[in-house]
């Protein structure tokens, strides 16, 4: 018996492929979805992108027959698109909700008999789907399981000989285990918790020491063993994509700023430092504030600012030449050594030959990430930092953002490099937040 597959809509919004992803089942999508779609298919951000790639596949499906009748998809399975009536609604419940309608169809084929299952990325409309007895789900494609997210580093007792070897050895083989690219390993003496040693996997058995010119950046210098990782991974070129994982206050963000500084001023390794974040609005939107787009921006990369402030100068609003620190940052962005842009913008584009921050990715999408990474021309460097715990996306959580995902996609590539950031080093209140709140 062929399983009836009830999309809400965020399921389709969140993931443009999502029809397509139940086999050769039955996937069922209320009218109240085709009218809700129709609503974000005018807005200029990732869901309006996805409403559009839906409809227009739903275009194409219907070239095949009549979607009230079911269309045959590529992989087999069957696409239906129900129309609610007075049939279908549910006593008690308030049928001018557009939840209450899409839940009101998965009931009906529930009561004819159907095998029904509710998929959603809403979990109150999962409460109202299991309180009427439908079976439901998650949508689980491009999820990990964040309880075991790869960490970047790993910690192994050894014999105390053996950290001995490791220090007079350039590159060590340590044998009955398998590294992943840039994993960093930290040997503990088994008799002496204080007789450490701290490598670099560059295979599956190799260890090599790190860099001693990959300890500070731009006058800064790492606070803890994950902050010097961190420095490792980001000041070398040829690890391409960097991500950082942590809770507020432990890096993230200055340790890369800090990094594209010293690669694009110092080294000239890159020609620019190019810093976004995602528009995630807790109030109104963005395009209803004031002023050019430049100026909307000043709000939304505040905190870039301010970590910026503290690295041209520190706590002093001057220099030791005078010189505003303000004045420095807005000078940067004068000369187009840095630029500050929305993620909204950096679709479509080709960038060669930057470094390239994208900071709160923990509110991105796992295609959203793809399309940024995508964007990378020859010589380029990006950079994803975030906290998986702090997402105001309301389709994303600890699983399904497209920082975690990455970390856990790209672990075995050698160009990709990764380090969870444990301490907060911004202050002992912000470490107790971050622990206790």
């Amino acid at each position: 018996m062929k399983k009836h597959f009830v999309l809400d809509t965020n399921v389709l919004l969140h993931n443009a492929d999502a029809i397509s992803s139940f086999a050769d089942n039955i996937v069922v999508l209320p009218m109240t979805v085709i009218e809700e779609l129709d609503k974000f298919k005018s807005r200029n951000d990732e869901l309006a992108r996805n409403a559009r790639q839906i409809i227009r596949d739903l275009d194409k499906l219907r070239s095949r027959g009549h979607l009230g009748d079911g269309v045959t998809m590529e992989n087999d399975g069957l696409l239906k698109i129900f129309i609610e009536g007075e049939d279908t609604a549910i006593k008690g419940m308030d049928m001018s909700i557009p939840d209450n309608r899409i839940l009101a169809v998965a009931h009906y084929l529930k009561v004819k008999g159907e095998k029904v299952i509710f998929v959603s990325k809403d979990i109150n409309a999962r409460l109202k789907a299991d309180a009427l007895g439908i079976e439901v789900m998650d949508f689980e494609k491009q999820t990990v399981n964040f309880d075991e997210l790869f960490c970047g580093h790993r910690e192994i007792n050894v014999a105390s000989t053996i950290v001995d070897e490791f220090f007079r050895e350039d590159l060590y083989v340590l044998e009955g285990h398998n590294f992943f690219p840039n994993e960093f390993v930290l040997l503990v003496d088994e008799n002496n918790e204080k007789h450490t040693g701290i490598g670099r996997a560059l295979d599956q058995k190799t260890i090599g020491h790190l860099n001693s010119n990959f300890d500070s950046a731009w006058n800064t210098r790492s606070r803890s063993k994950e902050q010097r990782m961190a420095y490792e991974l980001l000041l070398d070129p040829t690890v391409e994509l960097v991500t950082l994982v942590g809770q507020a206050g432990t890096g993230k963000t200055l340790l890369a700023l800090a990094a594209g500084l010293e690669m694009v001023l110092h080294q000239k390794q890159y020609e620019r430092l190019l810093v976004s974040r995602p528009i995630i609005p807790l109030g109104k939107d963005l395009g209803y504030m004031p002023g050019t787009k430049d100026e909307k921006l000043t709000v939304w990369m505040q905190p870039i600012f301010d970590n910026l402030t503290f690295l041209m100068g520190g706590s002093k609003e001057n220099d030791d030449n005078g010189q505003s620190v303000r004045n420095k940052v807005e000078k940067l962005l004068t000369d187009n050594t840095l630029e500050l842009e929305a993620l909204s913008y950096i679709r479509g584009r080709s960038i060669p030959r930057q470094y390239i921050v994208v900071d709160e990715a923990q509110n991105l999408t796992p295609h959203e990430v793809k399309t940024i990474v995508s964007r990378a021309g020859e010589g380029t460097k990006i950079v994803l930092t975030g906290d998986p715990y702090q997402i105001d996306n309301p389709y994303l959580d600890a699983r399904s953002n497209g920082l975690s995902y990455s970390v856990e996609r790209l672990k075995d590539q050698q160009i990709h490099g990764h380090v969870t950031l444990m301490k907060s080093e911004r202050s002992t209140l912000a470490g107790i937040a971050a622990e206790y709140l």
